[in-house]
């Protein structure tokens, strides 16, 4: 999708589509105004008939105006004039996104970059916009065969109009989102391509092809290398596939050679069983998307690159497949960590902080900045706190209130759960240095209290993207997320540096 930013007014755009917002009380915006005065009152009309409902992102297609120069008119509603902010800012974006991406016009302009949100400047607007608008056009093929629609319609070029005058950092405003949204797609993709296509050997062929095109270091570890660095903990993990484990690192060195990286770990577990203590059948095939906190590292990585940003950052994903098996690991067994640290696997089906553990620990030969994990971790995280947020939990407080600041400001947001020392109490085990699970209460908690005893060494965060990574039901598939809060916190770092992006 290509984005263009134009100083000027609706009426007088020849384009598929015009998009224009007006507040349910009748009250329009001032592009809404200006297209209203040209086509003699019009729009206020409909409106005030009641043809728009007053809930944000409620929609009304006008065609063949008098007056325009336009095929039709998409009017979208921001709610109350009263009530507005920015989730309802938010709420007429994204169902415009999706009538753009379903609807017959190749082009549209669109009119709500001006429209005010509290607290937030024009950049932030139009980044917004075109990563929504953007991420719409994903639509999942790959595997689809005979029932593929190569021939779909939606749109290709968007006009963002704005009545205010153009500049550079607009323009990187727009390309920033659209860059954000090439993220999530690949990461959509990943997850929601079949376990038997999307092994831990093609997530490492899409490093390399990522390292190929963006000039990345890429390297891959195989079994025998993470035998010699102690991996057990990964390694145990894998013991019951026949497919082989990989570990991934990524290198992208756009700050200063001495800057210290921002190191993002990526669980990949392509598909999970459980292992020996297997899941219930219902929904297992969902499981293909345990490895979704892979596919995000990745897809940040792309938008990362594809955006320029000047900042070192390091990308680490242990991956392999989760599976039952005469060589699996069982309830009881003990591993040594690559840490040195011993572990009881009480419950093999906890093996995404298995694999996290030691990446965790490898981690540390970069001296980072900061260490974040992205994992679909915990079930109790979707108990907890639902499919809306994602889970955080850090061992430094000005790192998650950042992740909080940075997930309010994308859309993507994060909750901050304690991580006291008083639940590591519950990971004691009578035959190692602790347990893999921490029983019955605090599943998400316990989980990071255990991903936290191998990250002393640095300023560390944990995602759990269990209930965001992806949606059930008639609308299943990968979410993207949490590429757009990983997107927003580099591009953070990158400014603070003094180093715009």
């Amino acid at each position: 999708m290509e984005f263009t930013i134009k100083t000027g007014s609706p009426e007088k755009l020849k384009t598929g589509t015009l998009v224009v917002g007006a507040f349910a009380d009748a009250k329009l915006t001032d592009a809404a105004a200006a297209l209203d005065k040209a086509v003699q009152g019009r729009l206020a009309s409909v409106i005030q008939r009641g043809d728009l409902d007053e809930k944000a992102g409620s929609l009304v297609t006008l065609h063949d105006l008098p007056g325009t120069t336009c095929d039709r008119v998409l009017v979208v509603s921001l709610g109350k004039q009263a009530d507005f902010a920015e989730r309802a800012w938010r709420d007429a974006v994204a169902a415009v996104a999706k009538a753009l991406s379903a609807g017959p016009a190749a082009e549209a302009a669109v009119c709500l970059a001006d429209v005010e949100v509290s607290g937030r400047d024009i950049h932030w607007s139009l980044q917004q916009l075109a990563r929504v608008l953007a991420d719409s056009a994903y639509r999942y093929q790959t595997t689809k065969g005979r029932s593929r629609d190569d021939k779909r319609k939606g749109l290709r070029n968007v006009v963002l109009l704005t009545r205010r005058k153009t500049g550079a950092a607009m323009q990187a405003a727009a390309a920033r989102g659209a860059a954000i949204a090439e993220g999530m797609a690949l990461a959509k993709e990943l997850g929601n391509l079949p376990a038997n296509h999307c092994t831990p050997t093609h997530l490492a062929e899409t490093a390399r092809e990522l390292g190929k095109s963006f000039k990345l270091k890429v390297e891959v570890l195989e079994r025998a290398q993470m035998e010699k660095l102690g991996m057990n903990a990964l390694l145990s993990v894998a013991r019951g596939s026949h497919q082989p484990p990989k570990f991934i690192v990524l290198h992208y060195k756009g700050g200063k050679p001495k800057d210290a990286p921002v190191v993002l770990v990526g669980k990949g577990i392509t598909f999970d069983t459980g292992g020996i203590s297997l899941k219930p059948a219902a929904e297992m095939d969902e499981m293909k998307y345990d490895m979704c906190g892979a596919a995000s590292v990745l897809g940040t990585f792309k938008a990362l690159a594809r955006m320029a940003l000047p900042i070192n950052v390091v990308g680490l994903i242990p991956t392999t497949e989760n599976m039952p098996g005469g060589n699996a690991s069982k309830p009881g067994d003990v591993v040594t960590s690559m840490s040195g640290q011993t572990i009881e696997i009480l419950n093999t089906d906890a093996e995404g902080r298995l694999i996290l553990c030691d990446a965790l620990t490898y981690a540390e030969r970069f001296k980072p900045a900061c260490v974040i994990d992205i994992a679909t971790l915990t079930g109790a995280c979707i108990i907890a706190l639902g499919k809306i947020p994602s889970g955080l939990l850090a061992n430094d407080d000005a790192l998650a209130r950042e992740l909080v600041d940075c997930g309010t400001a994308s859309g993507d947001r994060v909750w901050q759960l304690p991580l006291w020392e008083e639940y590591q109490e519950l990971l004691k085990s009578n035959f190692a240095d602790m347990a893999n699970i921490g029983g019955r209460f605090a599943g998400t908690i316990t989980a990071a209290c255990f991903l936290a005893r191998y990250t002393k060494a640095y300023k560390w965060a944990h995602l759990d993207i269990a209930g965001t990574a992806w949606v059930s039901g008639d609308a299943k598939g990968a979410t993207g997320r949490p590429v757009p809060l990983l997107s927003e916190f580099l591009i953070g770092r990158s400014e603070a540096a003094g180093q715009p992006a």
